[in-house]
């Protein structure tokens, strides 16, 4: 059977509380004096192990940053760098031994501090200064596929409620309907109303897109309200609109400022948004303009001569004859190709065919020309 080890409690220092004193000498004061002069020893050596520690501390910063210092120098190969080595190395040295005699006046001093005698003041210490709640540990960071999930499901669920608060005009309806359904206070809600901005923005809807907008802004006020008040976004939306509506000038002002500087940035992603859109349908026709050559039948007339360009506009065989009659037949044979391979002009054999009249290739067109010379 264990037993109870009451050893602890050989050295307690209870002269607080004796009751042998001299019939002449005032005991309540007597009590008082001691205990003062104990309380001061007692922080006087404290502030003792305190210097100790920072002392210890401080030494080893130092001892840290020669070490590195050390480092650098000992790449180096000037004679004054060899110098300056040995001098910090001497350094080093010194901080090694200040380190080890202070750790060992710090041990010292807790070893000592173990054996002193409780006293009313250290036996009422307290044992545990916390209390312990099982709350649910934070969740780690949200990755952007977990943010764009969620925003994907939460729009597929409320996008209809969504919309209706965006369209929405006085605070006290935006306050009412948030009440009704406090589940839109998020971060969700805010992002999905500037992608609607966005989109009746590109769809020249700026009336509409005003309106959103400001109700965009609301949502971002209430979210960053929560922030600063560092409470969950739905128990606080009331506070905001108790605030605007009440608002002082300066207040209104920056509530103001954000919502034009907020439609001045909607007006530049929906120009943006458009220009790309246009780029993108400007290359999906060229791509579909493409002649068997993979060139562009638009950029290659506009690279032709100015003669030749005038036989595509007329679809003149014989002035084309001509033309080329009196160019260079390298280039002649060049702007030829280029015209095949973009199908602005393509071979007749299969147009004989066919029965239908096609235009001809270069190598036709030069061949015909010939045989009208030899006539």
């Amino acid at each position: 059977m264990s037993r109870i080890d009451y050893s602890v409690w050989d050295h307690i220092e209870v002269s607080d509380d004796e009751d042998d004193t001299h019939p002449n000498i005032d005991t309540p004061s007597l009590f008082r004096w001691r205990h003062q002069a104990r309380v001061e020893r007692m922080e006087d050596f404290q502030k003792k192990g305190e210097e100790f520690n920072k002392s210890l501390i401080d030494c080893r910063r130092k001892l840290a940053e020669t070490q590195k210092k050390l480092q650098q120098l000992s790449v180096a190969s000037s004679d004054d760098a060899k110098a300056e080595l040995n001098k910090v190395q001497a350094e080093e040295k010194k901080l090694k031994k200040e380190e080890r005699d202070l750790a060992k006046k710090l041990e010292e001093h807790r070893r000592e501090e173990k054996k002193m005698p409780w006293n009313v003041d250290t036996l009422s210490r307290d044992g545990f200064s916390k209390s312990v709640v099982n709350v649910k540990p934070e969740a780690g960071e949200e990755t952007e596929e977990d943010k764009e999930q969620k925003h994907k499901t939460f729009v597929e669920k409320y996008e209809k409620q969504i919309k209706h608060f965006g369209m929405l005009r006085r605070w006290d309806d935006s306050q009412k309907y948030l009440s009704d359904n406090p589940y839109l206070v998020c971060e969700e809600t805010a992002n999905y109303l500037v992608i609607m901005c966005i989109d009746l923005e590109v769809e020249e809807k700026h009336a509409l897109m005003e309106q959103v907008a400001h109700q965009t802004i609301v949502m971002q006020f209430i979210l960053e309200l929560a922030k600063s008040l560092k409470v969950d976004p739905r128990g606080c939306f009331r506070q905001f609109f108790a605030k605007i509506k009440t608002a002082d000038q300066p207040y209104q002002d920056a509530f103001n400022d954000e919502l034009e500087s907020f439609k001045e940035r909607v007006r530049g992603r929906a120009k943006i948004r458009i220009e790309k859109a246009m780029k993108e349908l400007e290359e999906e026709e060229r791509q579909k303009r493409l002649g068997p050559g993979g060139l562009d039948p638009v950029e290659v007339y506009e690279t032709l001569p100015p003669e030749m360009q005038k036989c595509f506009d007329e679809k003149d065989i014989q002035m084309l004859q001509d033309a080329i009659s009196k160019m260079d037949p390298t280039e002649a044979k060049h702007h030829m190709k280029r015209c095949i391979d973009s199908g602005l002009w393509v071979s007749n054999a299969k147009g004989e065919e066919d029965g239908k009249d096609e235009e001809p290739t270069y190598e036709e067109v030069k061949q015909e020309q010939e045989e009208t010379k030899d006539d």
